[in-house]
């Protein structure tokens, strides 16, 4: 080994030393996420189970169908809800590394059952509730890791 080496740290011995705390506004991003991916999803649901069942054929039949989709105020609502999701995924990918971010945000998982819940009337059953429990410790787990393990890309000045 030459002295090229001496003073670089391997790896492995990266990996031994403590992770850098989740910054405040990765932890924020995820957490909209976590609410605005859900919620605008349940919005969706609820306005399409306003408008009703969706005719393919006619055309005429569709445009009409289309109207009345556009003009539901949950639709509306779900379409921002999930563009705000969006910009808040992009964020969080830029920040952290996607095998960070993904199982964080499946923390959803629970929103979903308690807007489901809530805000459509489902039963949601003590077997379920379980299963999202254990998603979530698995979220705890995956929290406990560097969010970020590859280093970002420097644009190259000239």
């Amino acid at each position: 080994m030459g002295t090229e080496a001496i003073g670089k740290t391997s790896p492995a011995t990266q990996s031994n030393h403590p992770h850098k705390p989740l910054k405040l506004k990765t932890f924020l991003m995820i957490l909209v996420m976590v609410i605005c991916g859900p919620l605008g999803n349940v919005l969706l649901g609820k306005g399409m189970k306003q408008v009703g069942a969706i005719a393919l054929w006619p055309l005429s039949r569709l445009f009409f169908d289309a109207t009345r989709i556009f003009a539901t105020v949950p639709i509306w609502l779900g379409i921002c809800s999930l563009l705000v999701f969006f910009v808040a995924y992009m964020l969080v990918l830029s920040w952290a590394d996607y095998s960070f971010v993904q199982p964080a945000s499946a923390l959803a998982y629970g929103v979903v059952a308690m807007l489901g819940y809530f805000m459509l009337g489902e039963d949601v059953s003590p077997l379920r509730w379980t299963g999202i429990a254990i998603i979530c410790m698995g979220v705890f787990i995956v929290s406990r890791t560097t969010p970020r393990t590859t280093n970002p890309k420097v644009a190259d000045p000239g």
